[in-house]
């Protein structure tokens, strides 16, 4: 166990004021501009090692004089956000910044199963690599020409080494995430929200869940439908994990798991329905009804074509048993992952593509993204595209969840509440946060989802008959 937030990776508690000056990050949040952004990110020093690709916590600021580059985007990506990007670096001293440009596809409105299609496989990531995947074939190119730092990907754990065990040297400190693919998102001021103050934010929801929790019963609701219960069982917290973290002392910053992450215990008492309209990069849909019994897929209703084909693969993959699942079947629940970050909103083109849809509100502080099967890139990911077998998890969001732990001395916690995360209220957050301006506007969230019945007027249906087309109304 680790008693010290040095020993858990969350050292960054203890830095000085950042880098950048407080004011500067303050001006710049308030009038952002694609090279002031840029500017902050190749200045700005990485704090954490875990967690680096999320919201807040991307930053190009260990760029040493004579580095060599590589920045490996999507065809997707604008080229005015690379290239001003591209432009910082080498002011900040690169030697080189080489850019491949990686083809996924025409840019068109998100579908029904181009989340399906673009995150399950049934061969080796490695060799057919999905949506957020680090790819392999780039980050091998990489260490065999010499590059010095690393830019490549958009979400998921960041790897240390390719599937065969061999490190990137330029890992972990020099490989970062590039998760914004348009300037509407990379100006979004998520990507400048204090370091130092996005770190307490993310201690303070985890000590609820970490610290206190521990043994406690954890009822989770949303007002779209969400009642689920289950136990923070003790035996997940005397484990050991992996290199990549996961339910542990160190929080997985921007990305808290509300749920103990596989392998997962026979013991496991998760029970209950989630219910929601919209998942990573999908059409918004109607109503989709996940049951859940002991942690698995029960039943799943509604959901239009979404639902109809998550439906198709529960059952292609009724009778496999994979490594870290207590018994058969792929859909376990294994992510209840919360955002933290205030300053996360709704791409403006959310339902195109290119703007990474729905995914970069998951981030949001307070909105919780549920997953179904496997692991990102875990053991049995590898095992599955091995033996041929489909792997890989689906989502539902639940946008106004209320997270609510039970302790085992009665005490309740609530870490989320309607959608508000309860640690942005935090008085010592609060303080921290009259460094950087004023705390009422820094810790504010800088969207809401408008759903009628729910945040805005109107009938819940009035929503839930068209989601899309009600989101391409009035966002």
């Amino acid at each position: 166990m680790c008693d010290t937030d040095d020993e858990a990776g969350i050292a960054g508690l203890n830095i000085t004021d950042d880098e950048v000056s407080l004011e500067f990050s303050y001006k710049l949040m308030m009038n952002p501009t694609l090279k002031g952004y840029a500017d902050h990110l190749t200045s700005r020093k990485p704090t954490i090692e875990h967690g680096r690709h999320q919201a807040g916590f991307v930053s190009y600021g260990n760029i040493s004089k004579g580095d060599k580059v590589l920045m490996a985007v999507s065809n997707l990506h604008e080229r005015e956000v690379v290239d001003e990007i591209s432009k910082s670096l080498k002011e900040k001293g690169a030697s080189s910044v080489d850019i491949i440009v990686i083809d996924e596809g025409e840019d068109h409105e998100v579908t029904f199963d181009d989340e399906i299609k673009r995150i399950m496989r049934d061969e080796p990531y490695w060799k057919n690599p999905r949506w957020y995947d680090y790819q392999e074939r780039v980050l091998n190119y990489a260490r065999e020409n010499g590059y010095d730092m690393v830019i490549h990907g958009r979400g998921g754990p960041m790897p240390k080494s390719d599937h065969n065990g061999i490190l990137y040297p330029f890992a972990p400190r020099k490989f970062q995430a590039i998760p914004w693919a348009t300037k509407d998102v990379f100006l979004q001021k998520f990507a400048v929200f204090p370091t130092k103050l996005n770190i307490l934010i993310n201690k303070k929801a985890w000590d609820m869940i970490y610290k206190e929790g521990k043994g406690g019963k954890v009822r989770l609701t949303d007002p779209e439908g969400t009642d689920l219960e289950f136990t923070l069982d003790e035996k997940y917290y005397e484990r050991s994990l992996d290199e990549r973290g996961g339910f542990g002392p160190r929080p997985n910053f921007g990305h808290l798991f509300g749920y103990p992450t596989p392998p997962l215990l026979e013991e496991d008492d998760v029970r209950g329905e989630v219910k929601g309209t919209i998942s990573h990069i999908t059409k918004p849909f109607k109503p989709i009804t996940v049951k859940v019994e002991q942690g698995k897929i029960e039943d799943i209703k509604g959901g239009e074509k979404y639902g109809e084909a998550w439906r198709e693969l529960v059952a292609k993959t009724e009778n496999i048993k994979y490594p870290e699942f207590p018994d058969k079947g792929l859909f376990w629940l294994w992510e209840v992952a919360i955002g933290t970050n205030p300053k996360v909103r709704r791409p403006v083109n959310s339902l195109m593509l290119s703007s990474g849809a729905y995914e970069i509100e998951r981030s949001r502080s307070g909105i919780i993204h549920m997953g179904f099967g496997t692991r990102w890139n875990g053991q049995s990911e590898k095992w599955a595209g091995l033996n041929g077998h489909i792997y890989g998890h689906l989502h539902v969001h639940l946008m106004f969840p209320t997270y609510e732990i039970t302790t085992k001395d009665k005490k309740t916690l609530k870490v989320i509440e309607n959608g508000r995360l309860t640690a942005l209220d935090d008085p010592e957050v609060r303080e921290l946060a009259k460094k950087y301006g004023d705390p009422d506007e820094i810790l504010k969230e800088d969207w809401i989802p408008k759903i009628p019945g729910i945040s805005a007027g109107g009938e819940y249906e009035d929503y839930a008959k068209d989601p899309a087309e009600w989101i391409r109304k009035f966002g």
